[in-house]
């Protein structure tokens, strides 16, 4: 599929998006600094989000409006406050857009109800990501499939069955082009509970395109991921983790990102096709695979034995296969050592 001006595929280098996330902390040059640090370290898209505290939650802290997980970042934070905290002001998405724009980069983002649809449609974003935790939002869907954009959509958490009503009331309200990312919605996820084997089948089921939105840290699972066929990794990106930030505890800084960019190109220019033999650029070595060679001066009638005729390098001569063979056959002429055996040298 094409994205503006970007071919997304298994015959296209692996697409890289940057997440912001709320990793600007509420300063807009600081989310333009991500945008640029971004660009430079090669990613091919940045995504953000387009949210407000009251389109997420209600402004209540009882019960479960408070987060009391003992293992969560966000230990004690009242919902709507950490949504608060984390949003990206709508404000700031003209300019952002614009940055990412001016340094080649694909901008979008995840909207999480409708009226952030309607809003990112004013921008004319070129596609759509729908995130782990909307994938079972379905009226979110169809408002985003009805604008005929491509949608990226994460899977965390969803079974087959919420995954395959996602898929179909996407594709009912319009949406031709649709990738999926297999996500493990754990901040951060570990590379044991990535599953990315989970990538071709999906593919299959679904027939469509898959990648990874990848929360674990490093490039092992992205990079494995490419090898399983994910067309897009998407990575949470940060200008330093130690700036601290909502998502940058399991976020890249910039030199793992330019990593990410060139690793996961390597590896999927690794992936070729099923192939044996020598390829094109390997004939040139064949010369030096082993082979039989004459290893002493020897008259003709000279019986060929383990210390006149051995397998070695280079590979003129005939194939080792036929050492055992050759041994205690005769030469119908004279030799020189370093003549490559072959079998016009043997007696009738």
């Amino acid at each position: 599929m094409q994205i503006q001006n970007r071919t997304i595929g298994p015959g296209a280098a692996p697409f890289i998006i940057a997440e912001m996330s709320g990793n600007h902390n509420q300063s807009l040059d600081r989310a333009l600094a991500i945008v640029d640090a971004a660009g430079q370290a090669g990613a091919h898209a940045l995504k953000l989000q387009t949210y407000t505290a009251d389109t997420m939650t209600l402004a209540l802290t009882s019960g479960e409006f408070t987060i009391r997980d003992e293992n969560s970042l966000w230990k004690g934070n009242n919902l709507h406050a950490l949504y608060q905290q984390a949003y990206t002001p709508w404000e700031w998405h003209a300019p952002i857009i614009e940055r990412a724009n001016a340094l080649g980069m694909i901008c979008f983002s995840t909207p999480f109800d409708e009226s952030a649809v309607d809003f990112l449609e004013s921008l004319n974003v070129p596609c759509y990501k729908i995130a782990s935790f909307e994938n079972i939002h379905l009226p979110l869907i169809r408002r985003v499939a009805a604008t005929g954009k491509p949608i990226i959509m994460s899977t965390g958490m969803a079974s087959i069955a919420e995954l395959d009503e996602a898929v179909r009331a996407a594709r009912e309200a319009g949406c031709q082009d649709l990738i999926l990312l297999k996500c493990t919605s754990t901040y951060p996820a570990t590379p044991a509970n990535t599953n990315v084997l989970t990538i071709p089948h999906m593919r299959t089921l679904f027939n469509c395109q898959v990648g990874l939105s990848d929360h674990t840290m490093g490039l092992g699972a992205s990079i494995a991921a490419v090898a399983h066929g994910a067309t897009v990794i998407e990575k949470h990106f940060t200008l330093r983790r130690a700036d601290g930030g909502v998502d940058s505890t399991f976020s890249m800084e910039p030199e793992e990102l330019a990593a990410l960019v060139v690793e996961s190109e390597r590896a999927w220019q690794s992936l070729g096709q099923v192939t044996y033999g020598p390829t094109e650029a390997e004939k040139k070595s064949l010369v030096f695979r082993r082979s039989i060679y004459i290893a002493q001066d020897i008259p003709a009638g000279t019986v060929l034995t383990q210390e006149n005729l051995r397998c070695v390098r280079p590979g003129l001569g005939l194939p080792p296969k036929y050492y055992e063979l050759l041994l205690g056959r005769k030469v119908n002429q004279d030799v020189a050592a370093g003549t490559p055996m072959n079998w016009d040298l043997l007696g009738g």
